[in-house]
């Protein structure tokens, strides 16, 4: 039946399967040229990573501002609620980004 895939062929599998190895990684766009002349490419998980943390970071803060905003005038105090609920909204931000790119031992203690 032709040539013997369990390697009984001399060699020649070995090189078979390397060259239809390098021929699938370049289809698929996993091999990339050593040298480029334009910019660096940032890997688009890279780039997810780094607009989930701003968002965390905007949202727990918009969050905040809205809640500290809305007690002050509801209470008609000074912008004290408003103070305290910055500083709580950038802590609850700076945490989510924490379990977001922390450790991941930390995760898994829970």
């Amino acid at each position: 039946m032709g040539e013997d895939r369990a390697g009984g062929d001399g060699g020649r599998g070995a090189a078979s399967f390397e060259t239809r190895l390098a021929a699938a990684r370049s289809r698929q766009g996993l091999d990339r040229p050593e040298t480029s002349s334009g910019p660096a490419e940032v890997p688009a998980n890279a780039l997810a990573l780094g607009l989930r943390v701003g968002v965390e970071l905007a949202s727990a803060l918009a969050v905040a501002v809205a809640i500290g905003y809305g007690l002050d005038r509801w209470l008609h105090t000074r912008p004290l609620f408003l103070a305290a609920f910055v500083l709580l909204g950038g802590a609850a931000g700076m945490l989510n980004v924490w379990r977001l790119v922390g450790p991941r031992a930390a995760r898994g203690r829970r």
